[in-house]
């Protein structure tokens, strides 16, 4: 059957891909830890309690017709003292804020609202499903490699050749995939370029906007910090689109509750676009999320328990890692700053299984794990990069218990290889 050229040429996602193979597996009996999907386990991580209450007041309520376009007022507003109170941030309730369906239509929005076919699009790699918004507006595409000596967060030495007569620079921290995050410096030296570019158009030119994904900005850890550009120069609020929500920090994947914001007139035009899509977020679940918001005691409470568990196995997986690394395995690994992903190096490319079946790429060898190490990974290369050894692991729908008895096995799956 003939479809059109985009839905030929578009890729699937690879992580949704693996993740389902993998539960496939789990259906037949299969004991895998799934570090795959960037979602969590409802019965480990359970939404807050109160929010949980709070829809199904809503639903009892009849909160159940079309929402407003850019989302239910009370939101709005709770949204705008949560930014403030929390990060310093001055959006205003009335025509600063829109509310949608999680922050993915709000990123794709972002991309509409700004980009025309043929526009430059900078932003790293590894990151999440930027190559994808390109090709879907037929935007040219400049994926900066990233080193792991930086944590892989891209640097101003690196993405500066790239800016000029550029129209959008994505950025996300903590980073989806890796769990890093910029540091005040290195995101102050970028903008810095931004602003500089900026400063170098013409008046009838269309600006460098940068669209910064800050999902995961409640899930910080240790002495890590976030930081956003608006906050370290507040001249570049004119050019920032900011991608946020409740799926990541309240564990909310399901709930579909998201917010972006930034200057009126571009969220104006995101709205239009968002409801063509109807990608509304469901109004109980709005009028449930604007209560919740406000009730501080209860998200200051939930956010302490939440990170101190999301740390907790994230460091078990880092601390198994380094020491089978300390073994003489040829395994590494970063940090977790946030987030609740760690990044993972397993350098086994072109070794052999006991079979024989040489491991050509890291997917083989993502796939040699979940069959001998019980152990579901997603390699790199789902994040558009090149064939890499290193993996993003997502430690939402696995204990720290469950995390600590797999590395045994990852062990003893990595020693037979030859």
């Amino acid at each position: 059957m003939k479809v059109s050229v985009l839905a030929e040429t578009l890729i699937g996602s690879e992580i949704i891909k693996i993740a389902g193979e993998v539960n496939q597996m789990k259906a037949k009996g299969a004991q895998i830890a799934n570090l795959t999907i960037g979602d969590f386990d409802a019965q480990l991580y359970p939404i807050p309690a109160e929010l949980q209450s709070n829809i199904v007041d809503a639903y009892a309520d009849f909160q159940t017709n079309y929402p407003p376009a850019d989302g239910v007022l009370t939101l709005r507003e709770s949204v705008s003292d949560f930014l403030k109170s929390r990060m310093g941030l001055d959006y205003a309730a009335k025509n600063e804020i829109l509310i949608s369906g999680g922050s993915r239509p709000l990123i794709y929005a972002t991309y509409l609202a700004l980009i025309d076919a043929g526009d430059k699009v900078v932003f790293p790699a590894p990151s999440w499903n930027n190559n994808h918004y390109v090709h879907l507006l037929g935007a040219h595409g400049i994926s900066v490699a990233t080193q792991p000596e930086n944590n892989f967060m891209p640097t101003a030495a690196e993405l500066k050749p790239h800016l000029k007569g550029a129209s959008l620079l994505a950025l996300c921290s903590p980073l989806n995939p890796t769990g890093t995050m910029f540091s005040e410096q290195g995101l102050r030296e970028i903008c810095e370029l931004v602003i500089a570019e900026n400063k170098s158009r013409t008046a009838g030119e269309k600006p460098l906007y940068i669209l910064y994904d800050q999902i995961y900005a409640q899930l910080t850890f240790g002495e890590h910090q976030h930081v956003d550009p608006v906050t370290l120069f507040p001249e570049l609020r004119d050019y920032t689109v900011f991608i946020d929500g409740s799926s990541k920090c309240f564990a909310a994947t399901g709930v579909r509750v998201g917010w972006g914001f930034g200057p009126a007139e571009i969220i104006d035009k995101m709205k239009a676009i968002v409801g063509h899509m109807g990608a509304w977020a469901p109004k109980a679940e709005q009028v449930a999320m604007a209560k919740y918001l406000k009730d501080t005691l209860a998200v200051d409470t939930y956010l302490g328990d939440f990170k101190t568990r999301i740390q907790n196995s994230l460091d078990t997986l880092y601390k198994g890692i380094n020491a089978l690394k300390n073994e003489g395995f040829a395994v590494d690994a970063i940090e977790p700053m946030g987030a609740i992903y760690l990044t993972l190096k397993i350098d086994y490319l072109g070794k052999s299984t006991p079979e024989g079946e040489v491991l050509k790429s890291s997917i083989d060898l993502n796939f040699y794990l979940i069959k001998e190490a019980n152990i579901a990974l997603v390699p790199f290369s789902a994040f558009g990069t090149n064939d890499m050894c290193w993996y993003r692991a997502s430690v939402g729908a696995c204990s720290a218990d469950e995390i600590a008895a797999k590395i045994p096995q990852l062990k003893e799956a990595l020693a037979k290889l030859k």
